[in-house]
């Protein structure tokens, strides 16, 4: 029995020891009880270490007259000069109007067709047609924008495009899609909506999917219609999902893929297609004002800034839980 003492008295020092370097360095306590999972973070914390916070101190340029051949270090600083050219800038209004009208478009059309499908798709009972409309839904994702341009050009030109014959054989006349001002901003939407939608309704889906049945099958015997169904259950139920995804939407509301934009522009409707994205690209990159881009950039981002910390303190001051 007295052997057996001296075991026990070690076994308790050492669980006493590790309790207290526990309580000093809990963290590290954390780390080494779930070793394997951050492990598995690494690759993740590494990408976003080395892709988004180191490139963060590229925004030094903003501030000043940058050189390639002088550094960060040895270029010349000019402090908010930049911002004060690029708010002065002739352009300045219209870039903001352009951008402003498609991000509104983006929230107003594309933003709430994800959660349409989604919801049209949680009523489909069949199985097989229901699985078979996800996937039709979900390619178009897959397919680069530059195809998804192609595939506009080919439909909408006035030299045999479909769409342009179409048109022509019931009006008798071919409308110029592609150059009209006017339907630049409708294509731009109905090519994002038609590409992202279906991948959109993911998460709806998977928030759909974590609705209790139960409450269905009450509503049911208590002879709530379909309709009303969806408004008192279903909505509720996946109201905070919508609402985190808008405040994250919203942090990129002044980002309208350059890609697509770019793409899609030509010189009878640049009035209205060149946004902030694309006019940092022609600045920055083909006439190498690296500072004045980058401040363009910076703005952008403290705009988005803005928006994520107002959405979210609206968010919670309407019962939402918002993201931070």
């Amino acid at each position: 029995m007295n052997a057996t003492l001296p075991s026990e008295t070690d076994n308790a020092a050492a669980a006493a020891a590790i309790r207290t370097a526990a309580k000093r360095n809990p963290w590290l306590s954390k780390v080494k009880k779930d070793k394997w999972l951050y492990l598995l973070l690494a690759p993740g914390l590494l990408y976003f270490l080395l892709f988004k916070y180191v490139p963060m101190w590229g925004v030094l340029i903003a501030f000043q007259n940058y050189s390639p051949f002088l550094g960060v270090a040895g270029s010349e600083w000019v402090g908010f000069e930049h911002f004060r050219n690029f708010f002065a800038n002739p352009d300045f209004t219209r870039l903001l109007r352009n951008t402003l009208i498609l991000a509104v478009y983006d929230l107003a059309f594309f933003f709430p067709a994800p959660i349409a499908i989604a919801l049209l798709l949680n009523e489909i009972r069949v199985g097989i047609f229901k699985r078979f409309v996800q996937t039709m839904v979900y390619v178009p994702h897959f397919v680069s924008m530059v195809i998804v341009a192609s595939m506009t050009y080919v439909f909408l030109t006035t030299s045999g495009g479909i769409v342009n014959e179409v048109v022509a054989a019931v009006t008798g006349e071919k409308v110029n899609f592609l150059s009209d001002p006017k339907w630049f901003r409708p294509l731009i939407i109905l090519q994002i909506m038609w590409k992202e939608t279906g991948w959109g309704t993911i998460i709806f889906l998977a928030a759909l999917a974590s609705v209790d049945v139960e409450q269905y099958e009450a509503a049911v015997v208590d002879g709530a219609t379909r309709f009303q169904r969806l408004i008192h259950i279903t909505l509720p139920a996946i109201s905070s999902t919508i609402v985190i995804l808008l405040i994250l939407r919203l942090g990129n509301f002044l980002d309208n893929g350059f890609e697509q934009i770019f793409l899609m522009t030509n010189s009878l409707n640049r009035s209205v297609a060149d946004v902030f994205d694309t006019y940092v690209y022609f600045v920055g990159i083909t006439q190498g004002a690296f500072s004045y881009s980058t401040a363009i950039g910076l703005f952008k981002s403290l705009v988005g800034i803005v928006l994520i910390y107002g959405s979210n303190w609206l968010a919670k001051k309407f019962g939402q839980e918002g993201i931070l």
